[in-house]
Formats: structure tokens, C-alpha cells, sequence
């Protein structure tokens, strides 16, 4: 399983809107721990929006991640319901911008079955 953390910095979740990250840490979860396995730059920040939330970003973003499985977000965003709500992505909210943190709290989800968003 593939899991995509928008980031900042490479120790800090994006404080902004998952769209917004400078780039992707992406990880494989192999059901006990996390092994990175890319740093991918997210072509769609740089992009501009008709309105907040514009939908082009929510697909420039999705077409980005089409090979993860789950999105982890320091917090929620319209897009994020939209990925929630119209693909087959599960989307997991850390409540933590520190990503050994947000590591820790993903892995928890994961194992519990229990997604938030």
C-alpha cells in the first residue's frame, strides 16, 4: 500500500491545503512499517485557481497520486472531501504537522481500519 504525505519541509506536513504542497513524500506501508520510497514534486501547487478548491487542482493533484492508495493530510480542505467522496483514495487526517508523528498516527489508522475525513 502506498501512502502520499503533502509536505512542506521534509520534517513538516503542508499547514495549507494538500493542493498546495511543495511536494509528496510518498511511502510503502507493508502492514508494519513505512519504507519511503519517492520525493515527488507537486506540479499542481504552482497552478492557478479559479476559486478555492477549483476542481482543475483536485484533478491535477489525483492525477499525481494515481498510484497511491492513501492521502495523509495534516488537515481538511475541499479538494480533500472531494478525493474522499469521488475516488477510491482513503484520506487520513494526522492532526500532526510533524511527519514522525503523523507517521506514527497513519499507521495506527491503518491498522485499526478506521479512516477520518
Amino acid at each position: 500500500m502506498k501512502v502520499a504525505f503533502g509536505m512542506e519541509d521534509d520534517k513538516n506536513l503542508t499547514d495549507g491545503h494538500y493542493g498546495d504542497s511543495k511536494y509528496f513524500l510518498i511511502y510503502e506501508f507493508d502492514g508494519e512499517k513505512f519504507r519511503l520510497v519517492e520525493k515527488r514534486e507537486n506540479k499542481a501547487a504552482s497552478m492557478n485557481e479559479e476559486a478555492h478548491g477549483d476542481i482543475k487542482k483536485f484533478k491535477a493533484v489525483i492525477s499525481q497520486l494515481e498510484d497511491v492508495d492513501v492521502l495523509a493530510a495534516f488537515r481538511m480542505g475541499p479538494n480533500f472531501l472531494r478525493i474522499k467522496g469521488n475516488t477510491t483514495k482513503k484520506v487520513i487526517f494526522t492532526k500532526t504537522r510533524e511527519l514522525e508523528k503523523a507517521l506514527e498516527v497513519v499507521v495506527n489508522e491503518l491498522k485499526s481500519g478506521n479512516f477520518k475525513g
